[in-house]
């Protein structure tokens, strides 16, 4: 099955462009990123810390199938309600550090909208690391319980 979340990875680059259309208003799609109860459901994580404003902060854990946890947290540097939430993104425990993340959320109809996500690595070892994780799989994964989870709240 064809993934519907599309990543584009230029050889040598240390960024992606990620795009996602979904059958979903924008301010449901909006919400789906930026309200924890919603949030938990479709990333399949627990919300500690969700300040969604201007220098706010962010952190997550989710615990992996041996009971063992795992923490992303970062720093909010932009957020215009269903506009643009521009952030960055550590994996705790790990010595990839911090990426830079610019999400747009657009309109495209009254039950379609569209996310576009440019992530900017420290190097482009680095961003080919998160590939070979199995990002682009498991992001279309979330996406697909995105709209799942957001259909349902219609």
């Amino acid at each position: 099955m064809e993934q519907k979340t599309k990543i584009n990875a230029e050889d040598g680059k240390q960024e992606l462009l990620i795009t996602r259309e979904f059958d979903l208003p924008l301010e449901l799609l909006f919400k789906a990123y930026v309200e924890p109860e919603i949030l938990e459901q479709w990333m399949g994580t627990k919300v500690l810390k969700l300040e969604n404003k201007k220098h706010g902060s962010w952190q997550f854990e989710t615990t992996d199938p041996q009971g063992n946890k795992h923490g992303f947290s970062g720093v909010i540097h932009e957020f215009i309600d269903q506009q643009r939430i521009t952030r960055t993104f550590e994996m705790e425990n790990t010595s990839l550090g911090a990426q830079l993340e610019f999400l747009e959320f657009e309109k495209l109809g009254d039950d379609r909208s569209k996310l576009n996500m440019h992530i900017v690595y420290r190097s482009a070892a680095i961003r080919d690391q998160y590939l070979q994780f199995g990002m682009s799989r498991g992001m279309d994964l979330a996406h697909n319980r995105l709209q799942k989870v957001a259909e349902k709240l219609k």
